[in-house]
């Protein structure tokens, strides 16, 4: 009796041991769900997000009077077709779309692939001077590029490049953000193993960049592309100065819209609206590779 009695609570004792760990990883696997704070404070981000463009909607819909008058409307109006009227007669916003197409595209297919070939050779590939020379490429990202501006227009002159295309384009060839972005993309994404592997059954290097570092490379690519297109298609500074209005991106077209003794902001916001869809368009195009990239270079291991 004094036996049976004696095991019993070293029974009852080792029960609740072996029920804590099936608890807690129960909790490890269970998904995180937010309260409603959480979702409040989400909804209101977006609200913040969205209200610019449902603002430059409304204002390019609208009369300048109305714009301008104490109490403006908060809903779209019936002139919008009439504005975008308006700016592409007092712009040439179709050739500055074309334009500012090549330019983002020719640029930012340069830039992903010139900064993904930089990236694989100073993440796995071992040579002299690699630390050197990636620290002098992050270094140039220190530089103002308003320094820079009046050695690279007398180099563009001289090649008698001014008021063409290739004058924004050769420029911005080559990132030194996205090669650091690339490189520290692949270290994390690419493990040594593959690139071993590679080596180990003849490959070359090119057929190893080819075969195994683009295709893991493609998220954090889509990301870059995504960076580079809107930096691109935004740019103003350069474009103002290398190009004239007879032959320019969106960004220096809408410079010349609205002009007059007061302002016609509901055409400059017409073609405002004309400018941004563009770039929404390749968002929604790539917006999955983006999520996707920006979560798999997040996460470490």
């Amino acid at each position: 009796m004094t036996h049976a009695t004696t095991q019993a609570p070293a029974e009852s004792v080792a029960a609740p041991r072996s029920s804590a760990p099936r608890s807690s990883a129960r909790r490890a696997r269970s998904p995180l769900h937010g309260g409603p704070l959480a979702y409040a404070v989400l909804i209101g981000a977006t609200l913040l997000a969205v209200f610019p463009f449902y603002w430059t909607l409304v204002a390019a819909s609208r009369s300048n009077s109305e714009l301008s008058s104490a109490t403006p409307a908060l809903t779209p109006g019936p002139n919008l077709f009439h504005n975008i009227g308006e700016a592409l007669q007092q712009a040439e916003i179709g050739k500055a779309l074309l334009n500012s197409l090549i330019v983002s595209s020719v640029v930012t297919a340069g830039v992903v692939l010139s900064s993904t070939l930089a990236g694989f050779a100073f993440a796995k590939l071992r040579f002299r001077g690699r630390g050197a020379l990636l620290a002098l490429t992050v270094g140039t990202m220190m530089i103002p590029p308003q320094l820079g501006v009046i050695p690279l227009f007398m180099v563009i002159v001289k090649l008698d490049l001014q008021n063409k295309l290739p004058s924004v384009i050769l420029p911005s060839l080559v990132s030194a953000f996205g090669v650091f972005f690339m490189r520290q993309y692949l270290v994390q994404a690419l493990p040594d193993e593959l690139v071993e592997a590679g080596r180990m059954d003849g490959a070359s290097l090119l057929r190893i960049f080819r075969s195994i570092v683009l295709p893991v490379a493609r998220p954090g690519m889509a990301v870059l592309g995504m960076l580079t297109f809107m930096a691109t298609w935004n740019d103003f500074f350069w474009p103002i100065v290398a190009l004239s209005s007879q032959n320019p991106t969106v960004q220096v077209a809408l410079k010349s819209l609205g002009q007059g003794y007061v302002p016609d902001q509901s055409v400059v916001m017409a073609g405002t609206l004309i400018g941004t869809l563009p770039v929404l368009v390749v968002f929604a195009l790539l917006g999955r590779q983006i999520v996707g990239g920006i979560m798999q270079g997040a996460v470490k291991g």
